[in-house]
């Protein structure tokens, strides 16, 4: 059976695995927030205007009946 690590081994490896990680820099960072905050407009618009026209379509339809 496997021992568990004590907690002091296990946060010493996470800052030791937190020390190999190539962090960003600002400029990089500050760019791709503004990447997602803009996709995740343009996907949030585009779901909106398919959500607005399938509602459209569907009360459209059930007039029809």
């Amino acid at each position: 059976m496997e021992e568990k690590p004590d907690s002091k081994q296990f946060v010493a490896s996470i800052r030791d695995e937190l020390k190999k990680v190539t962090w960003p820099t600002r400029k990089q960072a500050t760019q791709l927030t503004l990447t997602v905050f803009v996709l995740c407009l343009i996907v949030g618009g585009y779901v909106g205007i398919i959500d607005f026209l399938l509602a459209k379509i569907l009360q459209v339809l059930t007039k029809l009946g």
